[in-house]
Order: C-alpha cells, then structure tokens, then sequence
C-alpha cells in the first residue's frame, strides 16, 4: 500500500467520511468482482458490496495497521458473501411449470471446454481473468506481474489455440 493510501486510512480511521469514500473508488470495483465471482448474481453482489462498505465505515476505527485495509475489507466481504450463499441453501422458491428453456448445443459447449482445458495453466487464467472475470488486459497484466503487452500476446496466442482446436483446417 503507498503513502497516500495509508493517509487516507489514517484519515478515514478519524471519520474523515471524503477519505473513506476515496478509500472505497479504489477499491470498489475488485470487491465488487469478488462478489459477482462468488455469487453469481448481480444484485446480491450489489447488496454484499454495499454491506461491506457500510460495516467497514462504521468499524474503521477499529484497524489496527493502515496497511492492512484491502486485506481488512476482503475479510468483511468475504463473511458477508459465505452469509449470503448459506442464505442460497435455505431459500425455497417454487418453480413455474412453464419454464421455457432455450435449445443449447452440448456438442458445441462440450467442444469448447475441451479447447480450453487443452491450454497451459497460464493461458486458463489470462483468458479466465479477461474473458469471463471482465478484467481488463491492464488490471490482468497487474495481477498476474507481468507487462501488459506480453498478457495481449499470450492472450491471442491462447484464443488463435482455442480458435484452431474448434475449427481445425
């Protein structure tokens, strides 16, 4: 964590509400990711974030090391996040007897797994973190400690793989 953001703790620790809402703009979009990841539905992802937000506002006076407040926050996240699926296996939701499903190719779907569990561990992952998480090449390249032009070529390397292996010649 730089000095800045250690700063805006320090002041957030104090009920400084404008570093605190700094503090959430740099990190909203990763707990937000999180969550989505983790429940799989848009709206609850919304609520756990917002949960999350409100409860560290609350209690940030509580933090012990200004260094320690991504980590801090992601533990509140993920608490309300495990609340949440427990919550999933509780529910009872009665079914529509009219439920129209759309006609999926299996073949196809099933093919397209295959191609990609042929790919390096690597390439799962890059392709994972851009295609199916919504990071951008940047935030992945950030992630993964390596430059941003050399995750787009291991990236196109990876789908002209996946792209061969679906559509042989």
């Amino acid at each position: 964590m730089d000095t800045q953001e250690e700063l805006l703790v320090q002041r957030a620790c104090h009920q400084d509400t404008e570093a605190f809402a700094e503090l959430y703009r740099t990190v909203y979009k990763d707990l937000y990711r999180f969550a989505l990841y983790t429940l799989g539905n848009p709206e609850d992802a919304e609520d756990v974030v917002s949960d999350t937000v409100a409860d560290a506002f609350t209690s940030i006076h509580k933090l012990r090391k200004t260094a320690a407040f991504r980590p801090w926050i992601f533990k509140i996240l993920t608490n309300k996040c495990k609340m949440m699926l427990k919550s999933y296996t509780q529910r009872t939701l009665e079914l529509d007897t009219d439920i129209h499903m759309p006609d999926r190719n299996y073949a196809e779907i099933q093919d397209v797994r295959n191609a990609f569990a042929k790919l390096n561990a690597n390439e799962r992952l890059i392709l994972s973190l851009t295609v199916f998480a919504g990071y951008s090449n940047e935030e992945a390249a950030s992630l993964m400690h390596m430059k941003s032009g050399t995750l787009r070529s291991v990236k196109s390397r990876a789908m002209d793989k996946m792209e061969t292996e679906l559509h042989p010649v």
